[in-house]
């Protein structure tokens, strides 16, 4: 197996790495807090692909037993393992709560502020 192949076979990985770095290059370079909100949530899509990916098996199936007969019973059935799949159904939930958690502070922000600008915000608490 080549170098190229190599790259290829893991196209995953590097999807989930251009993913997480977009989304701390995100949070750490905006000063908008609505942009750091999205940051962190293409971050942690990242970590989700990353969990969902280790989790499948190439031709493996939902773990249902199955009924198989002799001649099939050669060829056992691979299974996928489900907890990964199950922790990041969780993780989404939890995910959504603190995305509306923080809008919702970003809204208080904008009302007490009059601006989400992280700088803006800072020169008029040192203003103050």
């Amino acid at each position: 197996m080549n170098l190229f192949d190599q790259f290829l076979g893991h196209y995953n990985y590097w999807v989930v790495i251009f993913l997480m770095m977009t989304g701390f290059y995100a949070v750490i370079a905006s000063d908008n807090l609505i942009k750091k909100i999205v940051g962190l949530n293409i971050f942690q899509t990242a970590v989700f692909i990353l969990y969902i990916s280790m989790g499948k098996i190439i031709g493996g199936t939902a773990p249902i037993v199955v009924t198989q007969t002799a001649e099939q019973a050669a060829n056992p059935v691979v299974y996928s393992n489900p907890l990964p799949h199950v922790l990041i159904l969780t993780a989404i939930v939890v995910g959504i709560a603190t995305t509306a958690l923080g809008l919702a502070l970003v809204i208080r922000i904008k009302e007490a502020y009059g601006t989400i600008e992280e700088d803006e915000i800072l020169a008029k608490d040192a203003d103050a």
